[in-house]
């Protein structure tokens, strides 16, 4: 039984992958109507080691991505909050913008069918609401004018000490 588990909880995240990459260029398409930011993970691999950027490719080179044009802002979030690019990871890093002020309907899915779909996360998701809703709010900046800004101040900016420690982030 213990792999038939397994099995379908696989089943349910490849299902997940599958909504985020067919949802992903429907949604840019109607409801991002800004400017991409023009700037490749060479770019930011480039700027100096403390900073918000610097990071920002790191995390892109360590899972082979490139920005995403008209949606960048999504991986400066698990950049300055450290979640990982897993599904559960996903979901619950939506569910901490949420908590912190965060609305689209992107987000309000990616929620919705995550808990739905992968319930056997809830109390990771919680507590990452709470997480956001405790953090000072980020979703409403301009990323791109952050990249040159330490990341460790960016971090202490928004978070509590507690909650730098709690969400297992290194102020490098």
């Amino acid at each position: 039984m213990n792999t038939l588990f397994k099995y379908l909880k696989h089943q349910r995240k490849q299902l997940i992958i599958w909504l985020f990459e067919h949802s992903q260029r429907v949604y840019t398409s109607l409801f991002k109507t800004h400017e991409s930011w023009n700037i490749t993970k060479a770019d930011l691999l480039q700027l100096p080691e403390p900073t918000f950027g610097r990071h920002l490719g790191l995390f892109l080179e360590k899972n082979d991505f490139e920005l995403i044009p008209k949606v960048e802002r999504h991986d400066c979030y698990h950049v300055l909050c450290g979640y990982s690019t897993k599904v559960e990871d996903e979901i619950a890093l939506q569910c901490l913008c949420y908590g912190n002020g965060k609305r689209s309907p992107y987000l309000y899915g990616a929620i919705i069918l995550g808990v739905a779909i992968l319930p056997d996360y809830y109390d990771y998701y919680f507590k990452s609401y709470k997480i956001g809703k405790r953090a000072h709010p980020f979703h409403h900046f301009d990323y791109k004018k952050l990249l040159n800004v330490s990341i460790s101040d960016l971090r202490a900016a928004i978070f509590s000490k507690a909650e730098i420690q709690n969400l297992n982030l290194s102020m490098a």
